[in-house]
């Protein structure tokens, strides 16, 4: 098999992507840090780092980005810290923290730029929704939000502990409903009366990974809409590059193709521009982009 080649330029989205458009969905890697036991090991292909990120950024009009850690490096932040560094001021970062995680740890965290922190409860996630709670404790301190990742179709399972989160926190990746959802089900249901309360955001990204169909991606097309129809101003938007499930250069997705079909999802164009901008500064607390 030969080696995954990446797309990194073509034609731009239409529309065009305002000023301060907000990645809130990557993964970017350096050399000198290995993958780490539990988890899935580093992307297939070349290492995908800074100088390809920034053409990625250069193509679509994205002015800024959050890089989240990867599973592959487990608890170990350096390399996600590292790259932020290596981005400079466009970047902050999306961490592991624990039980374990001190305030001197979190003042040095929030030093690198990390603005945020990760829970993956799916197959080689770092920590798990077992940590919610010592989570969510470090990250209302600080003033984070909080990525949460898991199975939707177990939300209703984890509603008590979800309705419980202090910290502003988003739901990863369309919800991950591996099993569907109806959009006037028990879940989608009690989704949009968690957004309702005030803390919780919902990301577009890596649609592909819990779709159960091929482009366009209708079965969550479906769900995605009523949600930007009822709180167009929690929706926030990623690549989710470098797309580290895809493993064949023909199966790579094209960002700008794939940006224009989910930010489509959203009522309008204004709402669309607010995904990329207005709200992804509200949950991660970014400096508001200075109109043009």
């Amino acid at each position: 098999m030969s080696e995954l080649v990446r797309k990194l330029s073509g034609t731009a989205p239409n529309p065009t992507f305002p000023k301060g458009a907000v990645d809130t969905q990557m993964h970017m890697y350096l050399p000198h840090y290995p993958a780490l036991p539990g988890g899935p090991g580093l992307p297939p292909g070349a290492l995908p780092g800074p100088e390809d990120y920034r053409r990625l950024m250069q193509w679509l009009g994205i002015g800024r980005v959050i890089i989240t850690q990867g599973n592959a490096q487990q608890r170990d932040n350096g390399n996600t810290l590292a790259c932020v560094a290596e981005m400079g001021e466009v970047a902050r970062a999306v961490v592991i923290i624990d039980a374990t995680t001190t305030e001197k740890d979190m003042e040095k965290l929030i030093a690198a730029g990390a603005v945020g922190a990760r829970i993956m409860d799916l197959p080689g996630g770092a920590v798990n929704l077992s940590e919610l709670e010592a989570v969510d404790e470090r990250a209302h301190a600080a003033d984070w939000m909080v990525a949460v990742q898991f199975d939707g179709n177990g939300l209703l399972d984890h509603l008590p502990r979800l309705q419980k989160i202090r910290s502003r926190w988003v739901f990863d990746h369309h919800g991950k409903f591996f099993k569907g959802i109806k959009t006037d089900g028990p879940e989608m249901a009690a989704l949009l009366k968690l957004i309702d309360r005030g803390n919780l955001w919902f990301k577009f990204a890596g649609v592909y990974e819990s779709s159960r169909e091929s482009w366009p991606y209708e079965d969550v097309a479906a769900f995605s809409r009523v949600i930007a129809a009822h709180a167009p101003e929690r929706i926030v938007w990623g690549t989710n590059w470098p797309h580290n499930s895809v493993r064949e250069t023909a199966a790579y997705p094209d960002d700008a193709r794939l940006a224009e079909l989910t930010l489509g999802w959203l009522p309008d164009e204004a709402a669309r521009d607010r995904a990329l901008v207005e709200n992804p500064e509200a949950l991660f607390k970014l400096s508001p982009v200075k109109a043009a």
